[in-house]
């Protein structure tokens, strides 16, 4: 009864407690990465990246500009259908799919760098300003996208034990791959700039 009733309380905290690790990461990444990013424990950071892809997708969808939102596909069940599918298919394999393409470049730059565990969890604590793409101003989605690339550069920073200037040059693929494509922040970013007659 004991062990049932832990996990029941486990799953109870579980909001608040990804709750306070966003905010955390938004405020002080430096002492987060230090404390929070352990070895071979991944499956928290998974945990924290699936609930920026739900507040993001349920985001687009309310306000009618997700791909369950398209002309044709309205439909509150295929809405709920896409929602699931990011959260529970797509994010943890375009985390790994990242963490792998991350490790790869980090491997002759970074000799004193920690495991792939840790980058997958670097990854998606990163990732925490993402859970803002979803809103409808492009100013909001571009600023959510160079945040998470900036959180990624100090994360890679502090887990790897990276120089800043190394860490953003190595993290600028998984960053343009996973914020800029993925939470599509590339494309309001582009849209800043043709707005501002930039490009």
């Amino acid at each position: 009864m004991t062990g049932v009733a832990d996990r029941i309380g486990a799953e109870d905290r579980l909001p608040g407690e990804l709750a306070r690790s966003w905010l955390r990461v938004l405020v002080s990444p430096r002492r987060f990465f230090r404390e929070r990013v352990v070895p071979r424990d991944q499956a928290p950071g998974l945990l924290f990246a699936m609930g920026v892809v739900l507040v993001a997708e349920s985001t687009r969808v309310a306000f009618g500009t997700g791909a369950a939102a398209a002309p044709g596909a309205r439909s509150t069940l295929l809405s709920v259908f896409w929602i699931v599918a990011a959260v529970l298919f797509v994010t943890p394999a375009g985390l790994h799919l990242l963490a792998a393409i991350q490790t790869v470049l980090l491997i002759p730059f970074a000799p004193d760098r920690g495991g792939i565990s840790e980058t997958v969890q670097v990854l998606a604590y990163a990732a925490a300003p993402c859970a803002l793409a979803g809103v409808p101003i492009v100013e909001v989605r571009a600023l959510a996208g160079l945040y998470a690339a900036a959180l990624l550069t100090i994360g890679l920073s502090e887990v790897h034990r990276l120089p800043p200037g190394r860490s953003a040059l190595l993290g600028a693929l998984p960053a343009f791959l996973g914020y800029g494509l993925g939470f599509r922040a590339f494309d309001a970013i582009t849209a800043l700039l043709a707005r501002w007659y930039i490009i």
